[in-house]
């Protein structure tokens, strides 16, 4: 764990001095205006929003893994992030000078209620191969998408949902992002009751066996998975595979204990969020590649990798 920290923090150093603007340690060390401005303005708020939405992220997927009890799922192929895009689109039509909080509220609602829609189409569906959960998630996602892509288009704000879809950074300032810090607390909470939580994962029958609510303890998951997911995407937009590639990568090497694995998966979607941003900030140097974009193609790569692995297994 210290060799991984220590890692993290030397991604986040370098993130400090990536970028178009040139931000030079001995600039800030000699206590040039300008290097300070860009300092404390940008760099630092973009990290930290990396950080935070890394960790929190990659907990919120390890806890819908559990909770659902499918190693394939996570918030964006089981329509919880375009569920919560959907509410901010609504909230961008109905009331667009609400505060930032009620907007993050509405989104953590749909964003609830398109994982309820998630379940409730998982339970008349006849489950024989678990690879088919993933895929169901997938296929409503795509129509939540194509109908929030539809009311983006029919009212001419498509810029906008193009914003909460690429998951850029390029737009974080001080400011702008401290919502996450409560995004991080949340997602926190699956830490302090992850004893719970693996245990209800363990399923309905045993769960009650031991006395615990399973229903209760399911619901409380998802409605932190349901509230990160909103807070991240109204931040810093959508960051997709995330919370699939980095719980599965953990618990094949420390097992399904959540209480072990969460500050692994803390610390591991943190660094691999900070890794693809400054890659996607210097290959095409000065122009920056959205940190989703790369998310998605090195998330999508390693999740047909851990689907195949999965069939085999099953084979």
């Amino acid at each position: 764990m210290a060799a991984a920290l220590a890692l993290v923090a030397g991604l986040a150093a370098a993130s400090l001095f990536v970028g178009v603007s040139d931000v030079s340690l001995s600039g800030i060390l000699q206590g040039q205006d300008r290097d300070w401005l860009v300092l404390v303005e940008s760099r630092i708020p973009r990290m930290l929003a990396l950080v935070l939405s890394g960790a929190s992220m990659a907990i919120a997927g390890l806890l819908m893994q559990i909770v659902i009890r499918n190693r394939f799922v996570e918030p964006s192929n089981a329509g919880t992030m375009e569920a919560a895009g959907l509410g901010l689109l609504v909230m961008t039509l109905v009331a667009p000078a609400a505060p930032v909080i009620a907007k993050m509220a509405v989104g953590a609602a749909f964003a609830l209620a398109g994982t309820a829609l998630f379940l409730a189409i998982l339970r008349r569906v006849p489950l024989r191969d678990p690879m088919l959960v993933p895929l169901i998630g997938l296929l409503l996602s795509g129509v939540l998408y194509a109908g929030t892509s539809f009311l983006a288009y029919r009212f001419d704000v498509l810029q906008g949902l193009l914003a909460w879809t690429q998951g850029d950074l390029s737009g974080v300032l001080r400011g702008r992002y401290e919502l996450l810090w409560l995004g991080a607390a949340v997602a926190g909470l699956a830490w302090f009751a992850a004893d719970r939580f693996t245990v209800a994962g363990l399923g309905h029958d045993v769960a009650s066996s031991l006395g615990l609510s399973h229903r209760r303890v399911v619901a409380l998951g998802l409605a932190i998975v349901a509230l990160v997911t909103a807070v991240v995407v109204v931040s810093v937009g959508r960051i997709p595979f995330l919370g699939l590639i980095v719980p599965n990568i953990v618990s094949l090497a420390l097992g399904d204990n959540m209480r072990r694995a969460v500050p692994w998966v803390a610390v591991s979607g943190a660094g691999l969020v900070l890794a693809c941003d400054i890659l996607g900030r210097t290959i095409r140097a000065p122009y920056e590649i959205p940190v989703g974009t790369v998310m998605g193609l090195i998330g999508s790569a390693i999740f047909l990798v851990l689907i195949l692995r999965g069939g085999r297994r099953a084979a």
